[in-house]
């Protein structure tokens, strides 16, 4: 069995010691991904003050950033977003941003439709707003 560790060259930095993906068979698991830039702390949607406290942010940029990065993870890995199977999506404010995340969603995911989770969280590591952790087919 395959249990290869995969980094995309694409999508931004793990905040810690993992990989962006895991492939065991042709199943590939995918790390909590955020929509963090590449090679920045920069963070689509996100205006922050001087402490690292979130001011204001626009969940619709973060979705399309989370959803690009994803596809940039898929890609580099050798699978794509049509092989998407489940995912698990984390909202820190369900009661604001669901209906906004939802239509999102809807656009990204019209011809693929995975199972889905999602889950109301206090916080994330990183002052966001969205995380998704995917599993895909290869």
């Amino acid at each position: 069995m395959s249990n290869d560790r995969i980094n995309s060259s694409k999508a931004p930095e793990p905040v810690g010691a993992y990989p962006h993906a895991r492939k065991v068979g042709n199943l590939l698991f995918l790390s909590g991904v955020g929509p963090r830039e590449r090679g920045s702390k920069k963070i689509p949607g996100v205006e922050l003050d001087d402490q690292g406290n979130i001011v204001s942010y626009d969940i619709e940029t973060q979705c399309n950033s989370v959803f690009q990065n994803i596809k940039y993870i898929l890609e580099d890995a050798g699978s794509s977003w049509d092989n998407i199977v489940d995912v698990q999506v984390f909202l820190t404010n369900m009661k604001d941003d669901f209906k906004i995340y939802n239509r999102v969603y809807a656009e990204w995911f019209k011809d693929n439709q995975p199972c889905r989770t999602t889950i109301e969280i206090n916080c994330l590591p990183t002052p966001i707003a969205i995380e998704l952790k995917v599993i895909a087919t290869i």
